[in-house]
C-alpha cells in the first residue's frame, strides 16, 4: 500500500496481482488496484479527470488520460472519502503505475493536480 497527501488530498492505493491469461496469443498479466480518496481540506473539491503512466518491466509505457474515474467526477466535502477499484493489463509479471488526478476546488475555483504515489504491480511467483 502507498499513501501521498497533497493539498489536503490523501491518496491511498493497494494492489492485487489477478493471474495471467492468453490474449491475441500473448500471455498478459493481470493487476487490480484499490484507490481510496479522502479529503482533509477545509473545501469541498471534485475529481474532474484522470492522468495515469503505465509501465512494465519490459520498458512498455502506456499514458492513459480520461474524465474522472471509472464514470463518476466524486464530490468530496471535508472529511468525505471516495474508493473505486480498476485495473489494468502488462506483458510482464513487474510493473509500476503513477499519475495524477485533476481536481477544482469549490471555495476558490481553482483547479490543482493531486499526485497519486507511485505504486508497484508484482506477481507474487516471480518475486524470488
Amino acid at each position: 500500500m502507498v499513501t501521498q497527501i497533497t493539498r489536503g488530498i490523501k491518496i491511498t492505493v493497494l494492489t492485487s496481482f489477478e493471474g495471467t491469461y492468453f490474449k491475441n496469443y500473448k500471455l498478459h498479466f493481470a493487476f487490480s488496484y484499490i484507490v481510496t480518496i479522502e479529503n482533509h481540506s477545509k473545501d469541498s473539491v471534485q475529481l474532474t479527470s484522470r492522468h495515469w503512466e503505465i509501465s512494465d518491466s519490459l520498458n512498455d509505457v502506456e499514458v492513459v488520460d480520461g474524465e474522472g474515474v471509472i464514470g463518476k467526477k466524486p464530490v468530496l466535502k471535508p472529511g468525505e472519502l471516495h474508493t473505486y477499484s480498476s485495473g489494468c493489463l502488462l506483458a510482464s509479471p513487474f510493473g509500476a503505475m503513477s499519475g495524477y488526478f485533476n481536481m477544482i476546488n469549490f471555495t476558490s475555483t481553482k483547479t490543482f493536480k493531486v499526485i497519486v504515489p507511485t505504486f508497484r504491480l508484482c506477481a507474487p511467483f516471480a518475486l524470488n
